[in-house]
């Protein structure tokens, strides 16, 4: 009796629900893509094994503070800048998304550095105002990546605001900390000096001469401080991704008041090195740093070019309880 009603249960109930969705469209069973603005991080992918992802992004032409009484016209992903992290693991299938608002005065695109082929994406991404673009990629490498726009003038679009950052955990996940931050250091250059009030505009001829008069961390002098400041208490453990989309300098990552326990150069998952100071990050280059808390107190986050702290705007905080 009760294996009849066992095979009547796996006939009627459980293989059609099985054949059901075996027969969907691998998109029917893709999951979205959380995305979060600087500096918080998508959680965790932990030891799942690889799925489907979705990502969309939209490109948005805005107005905003660059500096206490300065605003700026920006080129975005998403409205912010950095663009929103992104966050799978190696092997994932990435269907992705990028809509060129209507607004906008420009054809943008993306150029995803995790991505293999299609220029990273940017040769099959060209959007025109008003337009939505699809493509799929798979995770090849694990690491840390820059993504960045990809339409002409390339350096201008990067310039104006427009580049990202897309981790892609190796097989099994990351090990857990207590904290995780998102920050990315960027440079603008604009035709009056650090500082001028109003609505400042870009200034090829400075980007041309490599003399940025704002070095900022997430997108803004002060882009890491107040109520954007990072926090942790003492005896945490905090990871910082940290991206540097330039167009132009190689910063000089260092948080005045700790030592990196634990660096991985260049973004990568290879075994990190120890004890670090200041590591180098190259322009469209990453790195992830990660430090145990041991005193109360408030730390600083410098590129220690050092001008650029104390007279462009490289610096952040971090407050410890």
């Amino acid at each position: 009796m009760k294996l009849t009603r066992w095979l009547k249960m796996f006939f009627f109930v459980i293989f059609p629900v099985v054949f059901l969705v075996a027969g969907l469209p691998q998109s029917a069973l893709a999951q979205q893509a959380t995305l979060t603005s600087a500096p918080h991080v998508p959680p965790p992918v932990g030891d799942r094994g690889p799925t489907t992802v979705q990502v969309e992004l939209k490109t948005i032409e805005t107005e905003g503070p660059l500096h206490e009484g300065v605003k700026y016209r920006f080129w975005t992903f998403d409205g912010t800048v950095p663009g929103p992290m992104v966050r799978v693991r190696v092997g994932d299938t990435v269907e992705f998304t990028l809509t060129n608002d209507k607004d906008s005065g420009d054809d943008h695109s993306i150029d995803i550095h995790a991505v293999t082929g299609n220029l990273g994406g940017g040769a099959v991404s060209q959007a025109e105002p008003g337009q939505s673009k699809k493509f799929t990629f798979k995770t090849l490498n694990p690491g840390l990546y820059v993504y960045h726009c990809a339409t002409s003038h390339i350096p201008t679009h990067i310039a104006n605001g427009m580049y990202g950052m897309m981790l892609v955990e190796p097989e099994g996940g990351l090990p857990k900390v207590d904290r995780e931050y998102y920050v990315v250091q960027s440079e603008f250059y604009t035709k009056n000096g650090f500082g001028k009030k109003g609505l400042q505009s870009f200034s090829k001829k400075k980007a041309l001469q490599e003399v940025p008069d704002y070095v900022v961390f997430n997108g803004k002098v002060g882009g890491v401080t107040g109520k954007s400041a990072l926090t942790a208490n003492v005896g945490e453990t905090v990871r910082i991704y940290f991206g540097n989309a330039g167009p132009n300098l190689i910063s000089s990552f260092h948080m005045i008041g700790e030592i990196w326990d634990r660096v991985w150069p260049e973004g990568s998952t290879n075994a990190p090195l120890q004890n670090v100071q200041t590591t180098m990050v190259p322009v469209a280059g990453s790195t992830v740093v990660e430090f145990k808390v041991e005193e109360k107190g408030l730390y600083l986050l410098v590129d220690h070019s050092i001008f650029r702290a104390i007279d462009k705007g490289a610096a952040g905080h971090m407050q410890v309880n």
